[in-house]
């Protein structure tokens, strides 16, 4: 394998977006990710627990996107936009995992995120079978929890993105009534 700076250097980031849903407690939905061959979601990597992301489909905008692949992986369908980060957010893979991951085809992403409010009850989520079973399950469990705890609880190596998403949103969870 090349030396990891070179291969760094080499590769490009990932257009992604990432989506932090708020339910009307001014918490997120979080999932665990279900493990399979991707290095990228071993759960030997840390804690596999995270927020929607998904890559962008050329010729897609990043909120659409961003309502696909939330609807994909949760089958929720019951949003409003809140709030867009200012700016795209980076992480990168550990040396290990370059030419690995992402197909190893990306030195890490480079993700759009969206808040949104959910506005349908929790029953419309399903992680087991999203969209109806049309998509193939990514999380295989699901719960809300404070914004401000999700940097601790993803893989290490996603953290620094995680703290950006909590500054870009850390105004959101105040403006629901029941916090």
């Amino acid at each position: 394998m090349r030396d990891a700076a070179a291969l760094r250097l080499e590769l490009p980031y990932r257009d992604c977006i990432g989506v932090a849903v708020f339910n009307s407690d001014g918490k997120v939905f979080i999932g665990r990710r279900k493990p399979d061959d991707d290095p990228e979601d071993s759960s030997e990597m840390g804690s596999p627990w995270q927020m929607p992301q998904g890559g962008i489909d050329a010729g897609e905008t990043p909120y659409n996107a961003a309502l696909r692949e939330l609807y994909e992986e949760t089958s929720i369908a019951s949003v409003s936009l809140i709030a867009e980060a200012p700016e795209w957010i980076h992480y990168d893979l550990p040396d290990e995992l370059l030419g690995i991951a992402l197909r190893g085809k990306y030195r890490g992403q480079r993700q759009r995120w969206f808040a949104f409010a959910f506005t349908g009850p929790d029953s419309e989520i399903d992680v087991d079978a999203p969209g109806g079973g049309k998509y193939t399950a990514e999380f295989d469990a699901w719960r809300w929890e404070l914004l401000p705890k999700t940097p601790d609880i993803i893989v290490p190596f996603k953290r620094t993105a995680y703290e950006a998403v909590v500054a870009a949103f850390a105004d959101i969870p105040s403006r629901f009534t029941h916090v």
